[in-house]
């Protein structure tokens, strides 16, 4: 019997469809603060993944993974939104382009 090692968190449905393969899933349920860092780390491995692929579907996944960080911490879309947009009226967005190289004093 192979077994092959992850150890990573998973979409809810992951363990269903390895059982629906034939092959048989250990799993664990996270909670609290385990699985807020569990999240932050899919964060950076999904946005990893999209800089690599460019595809829809990872960047689909970081939607994903953000929206659970959002239920996990409490922290409303609105709130996000809120957020977004004033660092938007105070910073700007990244629309342009703008590639700093240097700041000279």
């Amino acid at each position: 019997m192979a077994v092959i090692i992850h150890r990573k968190l998973v979409r809810d449905r992951i363990p269903e469809i390895i059982r629906q393969s034939g092959a048989e899933p250990v799993c664990r349920t996270l909670n609290g603060e385990e699985k807020l860092a569990a999240l932050k780390e899919k964060l950076c491995e999904e946005a990893a993944e999209f800089r690599q692929s460019g595809e829809m579907e990872e960047l689909a996944d970081v939607a994903e993974v953000l929206r659970a960080l959002l239920r996990e911490t409490g922290i409303s879309r609105d709130a996000l939104e809120n957020a977004r947009a004033r660092k938007y009226r105070e910073r700007g967005g990244f629309d342009g382009g703008v590639w700093l190289e240097e700041v000279r004093k």
